[in-house]
């Protein structure tokens, strides 16, 4: 019985967690989100004027070879393909008021967090062979007159460049945007547990 009573006394000495402000974590999770949104809106924004010129490029510049334009237009559709995953997140995080229906935000919020892990997974690795398959394949072309040494500089620093960002770049971002969302998330998890 001692063990039960001291067993007792411990789970009861046990801190609580903080009661969250309905205000303050509202205003924290609108801020998140909106900062979240902004560059997702200014990295579609950034695709689609890449792509524009792209398109333009393909269309008023000659090239010689048919490899080129094939390069291009994967380029092109990966490019394309891409933008509309981003405008589906976009619309995913920022469609509705957090302050509206909290529940219902969170279960968007998840839905948005799991849809990123699939495409920082797969889809990623996908959308760089896509694009590298596609500059390959203009390169061809573009440096068939340059010499050896700058041709193994170019690949070289193509491929060096594509694995800096595979590995490095890509795990840094992944790694703060989940924690955001966890962060968000826990929140207002967190805030909904206060209410049940």
């Amino acid at each position: 019985m001692k063990d039960f009573d001291h067993l007792m006394s411990v789970w009861q000495e046990q801190p609580k967690r903080d009661q969250l402000s309905v205000d303050d974590v509202l205003k924290q999770v609108k801020r998140g989100i909106s900062g979240m949104s902004s560059k997702l809106f200014w990295n579609i924004t950034g695709m689609g004027i890449c792509l524009a010129g792209l398109l333009a490029a393909m269309l008023f510049f000659v090239f010689n070879s048919w490899v080129t334009y094939a390069g291009i237009i994967i380029i092109l559709i990966t490019m394309a393909l891409y933008i509309m995953m981003m405008v589906r997140d976009y619309r995913i995080i920022s469609k509705q008021d957090v302050t509206i229906n909290p529940t219902e935000y969170l279960q968007s919020l998840k839905e948005y967090q799991k849809n990123r892990n699939e495409v920082y997974g797969w889809l990623y690795n996908l959308y760089v062979v896509l694009i590298s398959t596609g500059l390959l394949l203009y390169f061809f072309e573009v440096l068939q007159s340059a010499s050896a040494a700058f041709k193994t500089f170019a690949y070289g620093g193509y491929i060096a460049f594509i694995l800096f960002c595979s590995f490095y770049i890509r795990s840094h971002f992944v790694k703060s945007e989940q924690e955001k969302l966890n962060l968000l998330i826990d929140r207002l998890v967190r805030l909904q547990e206060q209410f049940d």
